[in-house]
């Protein structure tokens, strides 16, 4: 059984983290090229208009393999620089994987996301949590640094203030808080979950293919880059949008009031 499911379901795609057994764990051989092919394929599909990440069982991903750590094998395993070669072959072969998705992602947060795992959710678009779920960005616990890019992200997501509670505390905070510091978008019963994210894909599903992708890489340039830069990726994305197909029909269709029929041309 891969440790990475991948459904699709016409135009959305779950990828199930599959190792419940031990909580999802992340970083073990072989996961940078199974996750790097699974973001390969849902970029190449131009079918595909959302992505649903979750786990398997009871928890989304309790992050890096600690008993891994404690015996110093597999990518724990080695001097310093081999250990470095690991972290980029694999753990940021992961978040760089994920992050490189060019379609919205939502990250449906089951159970404990956890070091590795809350920073695999913040590279989702948007966290949708079960009421049971808990996050924690613990690596300063096991003596550690968000080596994962952990640094880089959560701040982007909670802020600074936020980011430096978690991580400088260690502590995990439960699901009404993770929505009210931003963590999440909206927390749900468990057994609602999937329903929940299905239901928010499908509406995301809806949306003309080309500018959905288009939307996502503005709204990514807009974290990191000038107002003037993004400015002008704004003027050039949207003349290419002007001359789509599925504009005309989008315009088409508001006009007569009726749904639109987008091909992705």
């Amino acid at each position: 059984m891969s440790a990475l499911l991948f459904e699709k379901d016409g135009p959305i795609v779950t990828l199930t983290i599959n190792r419940p057994d031990s909580r999802n764990p992340l970083g073990e051989e072989g996961d940078g090229p199974l996750y790097a092919g699974a973001a390969a394929r849902v970029n190449e599909d131009r079918e595909v208009r959302c992505v649903i990440l979750t786990g398997a069982g009871k928890a989304f991903s309790a992050g890096g393999n600690v008993k891994a750590m404690r015996e110093k094998g597999g990518a724990f395993a080695g001097p310093a620089v081999a250990i470095r070669e690991s972290y980029r072959n694999g753990i940021h072969r992961i978040v760089k994987s994920l992050w490189g998705i060019e379609v919205p992602m939502i990250a449906a947060v089951n159970g404990p996301a956890i070091g590795l795992g809350n920073d695999v959710a913040c590279l989702a678009d948007t966290r949708i949590a079960a009421d049971s779920a808990i996050f924690g960005a613990t690596f300063l616990k096991i003596g550690l640094v968000p080596g994962d890019g952990g640094a880089w992200l959560l701040p982007r997501v909670i802020g600074m203030a936020r980011a430096s509670e978690l991580l400088f505390a260690g502590e995990t905070i439960d699901a009404p808080t993770a929505l009210s510091w931003g963590l999440v978008s909206r927390v749900v019963p468990a057994a609602d979950l999937m329903t929940e994210a299905r239901k928010l894909a499908g509406k995301i599903a809806q949306q003309p293919p080309d500018v959905l992708r288009m939307t996502k890489r503005l709204l990514r340039e807009g974290i990191s880059n000038s107002f003037d830069n993004v400015m002008e990726l704004s003027a050039g994305m949207q003349a290419l949008a002007h001359h789509t197909e599925d504009h005309a029909e989008a315009v088409a269709a508001f006009l007569d009031k009726r749904p639109a029929v987008y091909r992705g041309r």
